[in-house]
Protein backbone atom coordinates (compact mmCIF):
# COMPACT_ATOMS: atom_id res chain seq x y z
CA UNK A 1 0.00 0.00 0.00
CA UNK A 2 2.85 2.38 0.79
CA UNK A 3 4.34 1.79 -2.65
CA UNK A 4 1.06 2.68 -4.37
CA UNK A 5 0.78 5.84 -2.30
CA UNK A 6 4.31 6.92 -3.22
CA UNK A 7 3.65 6.26 -6.92
CA UNK A 8 0.39 8.22 -6.71
CA UNK A 9 2.28 11.03 -4.99
CA UNK A 10 4.75 11.05 -7.88
CA UNK A 11 1.97 11.33 -10.41
CA UNK A 12 0.39 14.17 -8.44
CA UNK A 13 3.78 15.89 -8.25
CA UNK A 14 4.15 15.54 -12.01
CA UNK A 15 0.73 17.14 -12.39
CA UNK A 16 1.86 20.04 -10.22
CA UNK A 17 5.01 20.49 -12.29
CA UNK A 18 2.90 20.53 -15.47
CA UNK A 19 0.45 22.95 -13.88
CA UNK A 20 3.24 25.37 -13.00
CA UNK A 21 4.65 24.95 -16.50
CA UNK A 22 1.24 25.89 -17.86
CA UNK A 23 0.93 28.88 -15.54
CA UNK A 24 4.42 30.21 -16.34
CA UNK A 25 4.14 30.10 -20.07
CA UNK A 26 1.48 27.78 -21.30
CA UNK A 27 3.15 26.69 -24.51
CA UNK A 28 4.23 23.12 -25.17
CA UNK A 29 7.92 23.92 -24.71
CA UNK A 30 7.35 25.10 -21.13
CA UNK A 31 5.25 22.04 -20.34
CA UNK A 32 7.91 19.72 -21.75
CA UNK A 33 10.58 21.57 -19.76
CA UNK A 34 8.52 21.18 -16.58
CA UNK A 35 8.22 17.44 -17.20
CA UNK A 36 11.97 17.20 -17.79
CA UNK A 37 12.69 19.08 -14.55
CA UNK A 38 10.37 16.68 -12.73
CA UNK A 39 12.64 13.69 -13.48
CA UNK A 40 15.67 14.59 -11.31
CA UNK A 41 13.39 15.83 -8.53
CA UNK A 42 11.46 12.57 -8.59
CA UNK A 43 14.69 10.55 -8.66
CA UNK A 44 15.89 12.36 -5.52
CA UNK A 45 12.56 11.72 -3.80
CA UNK A 46 12.58 8.05 -4.84
CA UNK A 47 16.11 7.62 -3.51
CA UNK A 48 15.04 9.28 -0.27
CA UNK A 49 12.15 6.82 -0.03
CA UNK A 50 14.63 3.97 -0.51
CA UNK A 51 16.94 5.40 2.13
CA UNK A 52 14.06 5.57 4.61
CA UNK A 53 13.20 1.95 3.84
CA UNK A 54 16.78 0.87 4.46
CA UNK A 55 17.68 3.11 7.40
CA UNK A 56 14.39 3.25 9.28
CA UNK A 57 12.29 0.26 8.25
CA UNK A 58 15.16 -2.22 8.33
CA UNK A 59 15.01 -3.48 4.76
CA UNK A 60 18.20 -4.29 2.90
CA UNK A 61 19.28 -2.42 -0.21
CA UNK A 62 18.74 -5.64 -2.14
CA UNK A 63 15.10 -5.73 -0.99
CA UNK A 64 14.50 -2.04 -1.66
CA UNK A 65 16.14 -1.80 -5.09
CA UNK A 66 13.26 -3.38 -7.08
CA UNK A 67 10.83 -1.13 -5.24
CA UNK A 68 12.97 1.91 -6.11
CA UNK A 69 12.90 0.94 -9.77
CA UNK A 70 9.10 0.60 -9.86
CA UNK A 71 8.46 3.69 -7.74
CA UNK A 72 10.70 5.82 -9.95
CA UNK A 73 9.80 4.26 -13.28
CA UNK A 74 6.02 4.62 -13.33
CA UNK A 75 5.84 8.42 -12.87
CA UNK A 76 8.98 8.81 -15.00
CA UNK A 77 7.36 6.90 -17.86
CA UNK A 78 4.30 9.13 -17.63
CA UNK A 79 6.58 12.20 -17.68
CA UNK A 80 8.40 10.77 -20.70
CA UNK A 81 5.10 10.24 -22.47
CA UNK A 82 4.14 13.83 -21.67
CA UNK A 83 7.41 15.12 -23.13
CA UNK A 84 7.01 12.93 -26.21
CA UNK A 85 3.38 14.03 -26.69
CA UNK A 86 4.20 17.70 -26.24
CA UNK A 87 7.13 17.50 -28.68
CA UNK A 88 4.78 16.75 -31.57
Amino acid sequence: MHMAMVIAGGIVLLGLFLLFGKLWGGDDANLAFAAKIFLPVWLAMSLTNMWVGVARAGYSVREELPILIVVFALPAIIAGLAVWRLAK
